[in-house]
């Protein structure tokens, strides 16, 4: 088993937190740009199609 200095454990541990700061950016962009589709309007084109399936 190899031993780690404390230095290698301090950048392991701020290379863990950059990554998961890195994943909530992500996951805050993803719901942002997901609300923002779901926001929009339906386009008339695509309602006539709908009652046309309908």
């Amino acid at each position: 088993m190899v031993s780690k200095t404390g230095d290698e454990k301090a950048l392991r541990r701020k290379d863990e937190k950059s990554a998961n700061g890195g994943e909530r950016d992500v996951g805050a962009a993803l719901r942002a740009v997901y609300h923002d589709a779901a926001s929009e309007a339906v386009p008339d084109e695509m309602l006539e199609l709908l009652k046309k399936l309908g």
